[in-house]
């Protein structure tokens, strides 16, 4: 059992030093985009079957979701002579340029630093999240005995499919996140500001004023005349001053 894991934890941490150590991972985002395009297309348009059995409109919901692009689907598989190969090139062909304007948006630096950073934070998570599952079907599989089923070689088999399942679901989750970074508006970047700006400091007690003077609290404030200071310490008379307010 801990071969298993041990294998499957050789494969995701290569795959995340290699990330670490890149410099610029484009070539490995678009890579898994790609993969996710072509098994949507998979999925919405198998292999072997006629225009009109093609799910256009799954497709197209599916890359709005995933990818946050709009395309026409529908009317590509209208044309004559178009198959599944010719709408998946175009759909890699509108991410890859809804990519470019989005890594000019940012800087080729910043986009680099996004994708390098989702990529480390998927992985890790989906990381998690499998050798939780793992753990669970390693607790469960030795009752597949009692079926005259070999627990072990049970166990490799779904783990190797949950494995699989975990790169597919690894790609989607990095595809979609990049699809949908934006940079802030200048009105997000002025709210941002506003709320991380340290709050102003208290004005400092006056000097003049009668010793535990608060002027929120009128019992702080003693029994001045009309005519008397007021007892802030701003000069004023009273009737002038927080006599106003009294």
């Amino acid at each position: 059992f801990d071969d298993v894991m041990n294998d499957q934890r050789k494969a995701i941490f290569s795959q995340r030093r290699e990330i670490m150590e890149a410099e610029d991972i484009a070539d490995i985002a678009r890579d898994m985009r790609n993969q996710v395009i072509s098994d949507l297309v998979d999925l919405n348009m198998p292999a072997k079957t006629y225009a009109d059995q093609w799910d256009t409109d799954g497709l197209h919901a599916a890359l709005i979701d995933g990818l946050n692009i709009d395309v026409p689907v529908a009317d590509w598989a209208n044309e004559e002579g178009v198959d599944q190969d010719t709408i998946r090139e175009r759909i890699e062909e509108a991410c890859d340029a809804y990519m470019a304007q989005k890594a000019e948006a940012f800087g080729p630096e910043t986009m680099r630093s996004i994708e390098k950073q989702i990529l480390l934070q998927v992985i890790d998570t989906k990381w998690r999240e499998h050798l939780v599952t793992l753990e669970h079907l390693r607790s469960v599989v030795g009752f597949r005995g009692y079926a005259q089923r070999d627990p072990l070689s049970e166990y490799k088999t779904e783990s190797f499919q949950l494995f699989e399942a975990m790169l597919d679901s690894l790609r989607a989750d990095v595809s979609r996140r990049l699809a949908q970074v934006r940079p802030l508006t200048p009105e997000e970047q002025a709210a941002l500001l506003r709320q991380s700006a340290p709050p102003p400091a208290p004005e400092a007690p006056n000097p003049d004023a009668r010793p535990g003077f608060d002027e929120n609290d009128i019992t702080t404030w003693g029994d001045p005349g009309r005519n008397d200071p007021c007892p802030c310490g701003s000069g004023e008379k009273f009737k002038h001053c927080h006599g106003r307010l009294a």
